[in-house]
């Protein structure tokens, strides 16, 4: 069977560009260059499915990445967030696409849960010896979705690390927000906001694996 085309997204700074691949929430990677935002992209394939099998989906492969929308990054680009909403995020979304999406985003925080209990607290400092350590990395992604929770509507307070049903209750919130298919009124269209939201934790968790002394 030949390989599942992938449509990339590219998002291009003067100093940063970031490839995402659009149909799979979390699968974004970057790189000085498109070139090398593209060879990334790839490297990670193996990697994000792990998460696509947490979601009982089949994972794709970077075998065949397709870039269908380049964007003009900003200084948020350069600094390190993929920060713009694509033409193909605003498409309109059907109910079962939409569960597909939430389900990636949901198995990202399984993913994500899954590496913090496998970790130290203190985690290998980075080449400069800066780095968050696990808890203060976790606090700083609930913190993320907390902000990210009100581009599409929703108002959270930020659960405690360590607070299981706190966390759980303010995700579910979220998850059933992305779930939704049909119009999409928010400031984040609810693709961008799967995406963005799943990225943040797997870049995190994918550090934190990184980072383990």
């Amino acid at each position: 069977m030949a390989p599942q085309r992938v449509a990339v997204i590219l998002e291009a700074g003067t100093t940063k560009v970031f490839a995402t691949a659009a149909d799979w929430p979390g699968w974004t990677r970057a790189g000085r260059t498109p070139e090398a935002a593209l060879i990334a992209l790839a490297d990670y394939a193996e990697r994000y499915a792990e998460v696509v099998k947490l979601a009982g989906q089949v994972p794709p492969t970077g075998d065949r990445l397709t870039v269908v929308e380049t964007l003009v990054g900003d200084a948020a680009t350069n600094f390190g967030a993929p920060g713009k909403v694509a033409e193909f995020d605003r498409k309109r979304l059907t109910d079962k696409e939409a569960q597909r999406r939430a389900a990636l985003v949901d198995a990202a925080w399984q993913f994500l849960d899954l590496v913090s209990k496998a970790s130290p607290s203190e985690l290998r400092k980075g080449p400069r010896g800066g780095g968050r350590d696990r808890d203060k990395m976790l606090d700083h992604v609930l913190a993320a979705e907390v902000a990210y929770a009100r581009a599409i509507g929703l108002k959270l307070k930020q659960p405690q690390v360590g607070d299981r049903a706190a966390i759980a209750a303010a995700r579910e919130a979220i998850v059933a927000e992305l779930r939704k298919g049909g119009a999409d009124e928010h400031r984040w269209p609810r693709r961008y906001a799967a995406q963005r939201i799943a990225w943040h934790v797997l870049d995190h968790a994918w550090e934190m694996q990184d980072r383990r002394s």
